[in-house]
């Protein structure tokens, strides 16, 4: 039996961080109608989230038509927990945005009442950080922090240390995605899971080695602890 997490979230009748990994499947389309088909697709494959990547869109900066692409696929995709991301360039976002404008994109999803979880990187720093965990709790919306390394694997501290800031900085769910150079690096981060999981962290996690290399993580993270996998849905 896989190691589980000492609190558990359940959103829809998904729960993360109880007996089974999740399955999340991206959308990451670059306008509306692509978004919806894509969307339509997805949700034939039965996953148990979406992520939608708002990063990708070509209306980014447009928040009245982002607004609306979201209550559009909400309407479409309702039945499935959706987390609402806009990922910072320096962390692999596909546009680059002021912090200010990312910050009042997330207050607007919050808003809408149409989003289950968010994903606001590590990164972003405490403020921004501590206002968008302050508007999440009475929204019920869930809050995700996360760390993503395209450069590398770093040690298993480091990592560690990682997953425990997310906590302590008020996470729902912490994450970790980095890339790794070889084998050792892939077991480093299943190492860094398992014991996250058993020891250092009360809160579902989210463990991913990225690339070829790192494919295994995505299939076998689960069972050392991480409660949700990224997968694609073509």
């Amino acid at each position: 039996m896989r190691p589980q997490s000492t609190v558990s979230i359940t959103i829809k009748n998904k729960i993360i961080g109880g007996p089974l990994p999740l399955i999340c499947l991206p959308l990451m389309a670059r306008d509306q109608t692509a978004l919806l088909e894509q969307a339509q697709t997805i949700a034939a494959l039965r996953p148990d989230l979406v992520e939608w990547r708002v990063d990708a869109i070509d209306t980014l900066f447009n928040q009245a038509s982002v607004k609306e692409t979201l209550s559009a696929l909400y309407a479409r995709s309702q039945a499935l927990p959706l987390l609402f991301t806009c990922r910072a360039p320096q962390e692999g976002g596909l546009q680059t945005m002021a912090p200010e404008d990312r910050l009042s994109l997330y207050q607007m999803a919050i808003a809408s009442g149409q989003v289950d979880l968010i994903d606001v990187e590590l990164s972003s720093g405490p403020d921004m950080i501590r206002e968008l965990r302050d508007i999440c709790r009475p929204a019920g919306v869930k809050l995700v922090l996360s760390y993503h390394n395209f450069d590398h694997t770093p040690d298993r501290d480091t990592l560690l240390r990682t997953l425990q800031d997310a906590e302590q900085s008020g996470a729902d769910i912490a994450k970790i995605a980095v890339m790794p150079k070889d084998g050792q690096d892939v077991l480093t981060l299943l190492n860094v899971t398992w014991a996250a999981r058993s020891t250092y962290l009360k809160i579902p996690l989210i463990a991913i080695a990225m690339g070829d290399t790192g494919m295994i993580t995505r299939v076998a993270g689960g069972l050392f602890g991480s409660d949700i996998t990224f997968a694609s849905g073509k």
